[in-house]
């Protein structure tokens, strides 16, 4: 019984950690992809930064398509952004579904631990009792040996006294002449 259970436990166990790995690994994973769009907005700043100082104008002025140019940088960067804000909420989804199953796990493993110490508690309570069952056996059979041994002593006693008076004189005289 203790091996099926040690079983069953081992493999809640392993089930429990490969589920933990493939968040973990999902969580890893989103890291990468938030990791991923922030190198491609920090590029996309050194394009806005290199369209700022485009000043293909006559005189080093910028153009109307200069303008153009940055402003379209410019908005891809802020979609680039709302992209991030969006996988970091992802992100932390993860985390806090991460959060919620270590909590789900602790409480289930405080249930258990509390279930262990209530059960090791009442067989310690119930080994106390037997202790004490035994211990009023073990009295109760010293106090018969106690009652036995004297009257064994009695009767010895009895019949040593009665030898001692003549009362079996008679009956060892007749168990003589039957012989």
């Amino acid at each position: 019984m203790i091996k099926n259970f040690l079983l069953l436990l081992f493999v809640g166990f392993s089930f429990n950690a490969a589920a933990i790995r493939v968040d973990t690994s999902a969580y890893q994973l989103q890291r990468l992809k938030i990791n991923a769009l922030l190198a491609e907005r920090s590029a996309r700043f050194g394009q806005y930064d290199q369209s700022l100082d485009a000043r293909t104008g006559i005189f080093g002025f910028q153009t109307k398509r200069d303008i153009k140019n940055s402003n379209e940088i410019l908005r891809q960067i802020v979609l680039n952004d709302n992209n991030i804000f969006k996988e970091l909420k992802v992100l932390m989804d993860y985390k806090d579904q991460e959060v919620k199953n270590v909590i789900i796990t602790s409480n289930n493993t405080n249930g258990r631990i509390q279930s262990y110490m209530l059960s090791i508690k009442k067989l310690q309570d119930q080994n106390e009792h037997l202790k004490q069952e035994i211990s009023t056996i073990e009295k109760g059979k010293t106090f018969y040996y106690y009652v036995i041994s004297f009257l064994g002593l009695l009767i010895a006693g009895m019949v040593f006294f009665g030898y001692k008076k003549g009362l079996f004189n008679e009956l060892l005289k007749t168990n003589k002449t039957a012989h």
